[in-house]
């Protein structure tokens, strides 16, 4: 394989410079030309394509979003996109793709794979939401942002014996949520896995209020509720003043952490090496913590796994 395309699609993540960086350097290292594609499969559409070479991702690995920037393509999920993205390829002399992003992402590759483009997929996402691996790239370093805000918060729930309902992100996943509910001692943590109850919530207030504590962190999945709400209904049913935050776009931001950085180091160097001995059609994942891959097909029908554990212990001395 004399030249591949690498693009980033779907929302951005911490560490996918990291990962682009990583594709680029190992390429260059068993001969491989780089192309890179500017905003996702829309670039792959409008042909907006440019040479990428080892000094062209220098001083990219500590910067968060993409410098390839991504965006959604509505086009791509019709048969004429696609063919198009496929002549571009061609016509470039894309031989295969590096595909850095989440589920959607993968489904493109995976109908580019099918017509004579072998792709190679990295899983990128704060969610932690792709079955096939473990981590996703970007979960790490928007814990770590989650867990420095709702420190800040509690700092003024103490001062005002307050509770703050906080909503991060998840799409349906709750792993953000249960993670950083544990680091932070949360009272109560709500993810889509265990469903939404505000009367459990509320009297598990009232239970450890009467333990003696006097400020709470309710830490919820986005989409479950209003939080807004919720905090009304739980200052009206406790008496304890309760405000709500939604802390938004700010958890996709920021420098990767170092966790961030190696994982995608490493999945970058995987992508390139099985394209360059020929295999497509794959996606590459964390598994006991090692790199492993799987079949684009077979990956998309795996199901997510509940951290249940992890679930049990943050309840059980969140007391």
């Amino acid at each position: 394989m004399k030249t591949i395309g690498i693009l980033t699609s779907g929302g951005d993540a911490p560490g996918m410079n990291a990962a682009v960086r990583s594709v680029v350097r190992s390429a260059e290292s068993m001969g491989i030309t780089v192309k890179g594609v500017l905003r996702g499969y829309n670039g792959l559409i409008e042909n907006n394509i440019t040479d990428l070479d080892i000094r062209s991702v220098s001083d990219i690995i500590h910067r968060g979003g993409t410098a390839l920037f991504t965006a959604r393509c509505p086009k791509f999920k019709t048969e004429e996109g696609i063919q198009e993205a496929v002549k571009n390829c061609r016509d470039n002399g894309i031989e295969g793709l590096v595909v850095i992003g989440g589920d959607g992402s993968f489904r493109g590759a995976r109908e580019l794979s099918l017509r004579g483009i072998p792709c190679i997929g990295i899983p990128a996402t704060i969610d932690n939401d792709i079955s096939s691996t473990e981590y996703t790239i970007g979960f790490d370093t928007a814990m770590n942002t989650v867990v420095e805000m709702v420190d800040k918060l509690r700092d003024t729930a103490c001062s005002h014996d307050r509770c703050s309902v906080v909503e991060v992100m998840g799409h349906g996943a709750g792993d953000l949520a249960l993670q950083c509910g544990l680091a932070v001692g949360a009272t109560s943590i709500v993810i889509p896995e265990k469903g939404y109850n505000p009367e459990e919530i509320i009297e598990k207030i009232r239970s450890t209020h009467k333990r003696g504590r006097n400020h709470f962190i309710i830490i919820v999945s986005e989409d479950l509720c209003d939080v807004r709400q919720l905090a009304k209904e739980i200052e009206n049913a406790t008496g304890i003043e309760s405000r709500a935050t939604i802390i938004g776009h700010v958890q996709r931001g920021g420098n990767p952490s170092l966790r961030d950085r190696v994982v995608a180091s490493k999945m970058g160097y995987a992508a390139v090496q099985l394209l360059n001995d020929g295999i497509g059609n794959r996606i590459v994942a964390l598994k006991d913590n090692k790199i492993v891959n799987y079949d684009i097909i077979e990956s998309l029908d795996m199901e997510k796994t509940f951290d249940a554990e992890t679930y049990m212990l943050a309840d059980i001395i969140s007391i």
